[in-house]
């Protein structure tokens, strides 16, 4: 049992989102705020009704709803038009399944006849009177009024979900950033022990907490001082006093006792074996749960402990669907780049969707981390080698101040047979990308190979049309001439070909004296254009 399809409206920083799955492992990648973790809560929240760890009708509050479908809506009624509501829905298609056979249904917003989940967030009609009279008066309004809203939790059949055992999928979710002090840390780890334990085993367990706690007033110390209370009997009360442990409900065995790992406290050990342990115990333990939700596995982990945690998880993934967010690329290169999923504010695409299948094969040969550079940034600069991306770097310094990094911009290095294969990723995504190239002496064969791109609002291919300056070494002489050549380089050579021989002889050293230089120099036009 699986999830194959996730369609999300308005939750949080995702106004709409329609993701399809892989369906054993899905690596999630994608910039800071792109709403990796939000997506894995809106699948938890769907499966199991509970947001923080609470029901959701505790947890309801207006800054659930995406933000810009509020302003929107606002807007619209400051206009005096008539607006709908904003609303939340998540809708959870599950794979044809016989176990799943009860949820199957067309109730959903796309009409297919599948098994699912379906949580909506509406006005209740019941108050569509105090709803009215609340948005009457749109200047007043900053929020949504979520105490006239009703929850719709159903599955595709249209029948009500009660609670999370109407589901026949468990789902866990773990998230170290959840856990904000000891207490909470300890019982994190407490609940996951008790969803390994059988019905008798906590039966024990709780009967030997209490037998612990009957045996604590049978100490003969104790006894004293029970004993010493009692005469006190009337001075305080007319009742006897006495000490004892707490046998109520709320003082069960899994308020009392207190995790530990070689003998100290779970609370007093690091956070990122403290995170490594949570996973594990998840993963062990829940082998009910047919759905892991991990957020950013990699926190608090050196690399070493990271690679035994992705081993562990690896190796122990079963036949359950697991959701892994990430900004690593050893994370990304260890589960393989197939599983990756690059997601991006709703929009999510696989390796495996893109049209090219030697594109695909590229990519799931290639180390992950140009591939995760180029998700992750708000805008690449392609260039063809290392010497280029000293010069691109060194110039948008020039020109901006700071390097482009400081700024969301990521110089990669690409071999040039490999741009458009990186170009397919960035029309996908939707991320800014020029590419910086030589002519190599040939204009129209540039023209030919971009000639997709070339008019393309997202990706810029940016070269020279003089093919007598072929490269970047001409094209450096062209624009700045021998005497800054000759101070760049601290040369004194007497024409103009000798230097450029010379650069193209020693490259790398040419660009990083062109990167520390102090003098002024400046870049060939086609790589300012890239600058921004």
């Amino acid at each position: 049992m699986f999830i194959q399809r996730v369609i999300i409206k308005n939750y949080r920083c995702l106004q709409k989102a329609d993701v399809v799955l892989n369906e054993k492992l899905n690596v999630i990648v994608g910039n800071n705020e792109c709403g990796k973790s939000t997506l894995l809560e809106a699948i938890h929240l769907a499966l199991t009704g509970q947001l923080n760890g609470r029901p959701l009708v505790v947890e309801l509050h207006p800054y659930l709803f995406n933000l810009d479908t509020v302003v929107q809506y606002i807007e619209t009624l400051k206009k005096g038009l008539t607006a709908e509501p904003p609303y939340i829905l998540i809708e959870i298609y599950l794979a044809d399944d016989p176990a799943l056979a009860k949820l199957r249904g067309d109730n959903n917003s796309l009409g297919l006849d599948l098994p699912g989940v379906s949580l909506l967030i509406e006005p209740n009609p019941s108050h569509a009177s105090d709803f009215a009279q609340y948005v009457a008066d749109p200047s007043e309004i900053r929020t949504v009024p979520v105490e006239y809203y009703s929850i719709k939790w159903r599955d595709f059949a249209e029948n009500d979900i009660i609670n999370a055992r109407s589901i026949p999928l468990d789902a866990s979710l773990i998230d170290a950033s959840t856990i904000r002090n000891n207490t909470a840390a300890s019982r994190y780890v407490v609940d996951i022990v008790k969803e390994s334990l059988s019905s008798t085993e906590r039966v024990d367990l709780a009967l030997s907490y209490r037998l612990m706690k009957d045996r604590f007033l049978e100490q003969p110390k104790v006894k004293n001082i029970n004993d010493a209370l009692a005469l006190k009997k009337g001075g305080i009360s007319d009742k006897t006093i006495s000490v004892s442990l707490d046998t109520s409900a709320r003082a069960s065995w899994e308020a009392g006792i207190m995790p530990h790992l070689d003998d100290i406290p779970l609370p007093l050990v690091g956070k990122g074996e403290q995170n490594s342990v949570k996973i594990k115990l998840a993963m062990e333990t829940s082998a009910k749960s047919h759905i892991i939700l991990i957020e950013e596995a990699e926190n608090h982990l050196s690399y070493a402990s990271l690679n035994e945690l992705i081993s562990h998880i690896s190796a122990n993934a079963g036949s359950r669907q697991i959701f892994i967010t990430t900004h690593s690329s050893f994370v990304l290169n260890k589960l393989g780049v197939q599983s990756v999923l690059l997601f991006q504010r709703g929009e999510g695409i696989r390796l495996t969707d893109l049209k090219d299948s030697s594109t695909q094969d590229y990519f799931m040969k290639l180390p992950g981390h140009d591939t995760l550079r180029l998700i992750l940034a708000k805008r690449s600069i392609l260039v063809e080698g290392p010497s280029d991306e000293l010069i691109v770097q060194r110039a948008y310094v020039k020109k901006h101040g700071k390097m482009p990094l400081e700024h969301g911009i990521d110089v990669i290095s690409v071999n040039s047979l490999a741009f458009k294969r990186f170009l397919e990723i960035a029309v996908i995504l939707k991320k800014t990308t020029d590419v910086v190239t030589d002519n190599d002496g040939n204009v129209a064969a540039i023209k030919k190979k971009y000639a997709d791109y070339l008019s393309s609002s997202v990706v810029s291919i940016q070269y020279d049309d003089d093919e007598a300056a072929s490269t970047l070494e001409p094209q450096l002489m062209k624009k700045n001439k021998l005497p800054v050549i000759n101070a760049v380089l601290k040369k004194s050579f007497t024409d103009e070909a000798s230097a450029i021989a010379y650069m193209v002889a020693n490259k790398a050293d040419t660009a990083l004296r062109f990167f520390e230089t102090s003098v002024d120099w400046s870049p060939p036009d086609y790589i300012d254009r890239a600058l921004g």
